[in-house]
């Protein structure tokens, strides 16, 4: 196989360009809806993470262990049943990746309860974009940590080891 120069040319060009194999980060378009999704949540203000939802979200938050929750007034239901019960939340991302209409994260839901429970929860999450409205939003995570936790059995090494990562910034 042989490479002519206009082709080699336009092959280097392509690589210069693309931000993963230039090692360049491209501007941020749906992180930083995400960054404020998490402001509103650790100040438990339903109404502001819901602003950043379409009306037809579809949420998908016990990795497949139950149904999702689907709309914005289920989704409204779900956050404020949920909030009474944390006493202060520490959700955070250690890193993430953008493509079209989606934004992968890795990230940890670290919250104590208002029963004094610490739940630290490693996940991996994929929001899909109508705009920059979430309109599905796929949690996956092991719900054995969660339910462990829940129970009052401590940290694991593993987990403290999985959640200890500095934040993207």
């Amino acid at each position: 196989m042989s490479l002519d120069r206009r082709t080699l040319i336009a092959a280097a060009g392509a690589l210069i360009a693309t931000p993963a194999l230039s090692q360049e980060s491209a501007m941020p378009r749906l992180f930083p809806v995400l960054e404020a999704i998490i402001a509103a949540w650790r100040k438990q203000d339903v109404e502001a993470v819901l602003t950043h939802v379409t009306d037809d979200i579809v949420w998908r938050n016990t990795s497949g262990f139950a149904p999702p929750i689907r709309g914005k007034g289920a989704m409204r239901t779900a956050l404020q049943a949920m909030a009474p019960a944390i006493k202060t939340n520490n959700w955070r991302i250690f890193d993430y990746a953008e493509t079209g209409d989606r934004l992968f994260m890795e990230g940890v839901d670290e919250f104590w309860l208002t029963t004094g429970e610490h739940i630290a929860i490693p996940y991996c999450g994929v929001l899909e974009f109508r705009g920059l409205l979430v309109h599905e939003w796929r949690e996956y995570y092991d719900g054995r940590i969660n339910a462990a936790m829940k129970a009052g059995a401590p940290m694991t090494d593993e987990v403290r080891e999985m959640i200890s990562r500095p934040v993207v910034k």
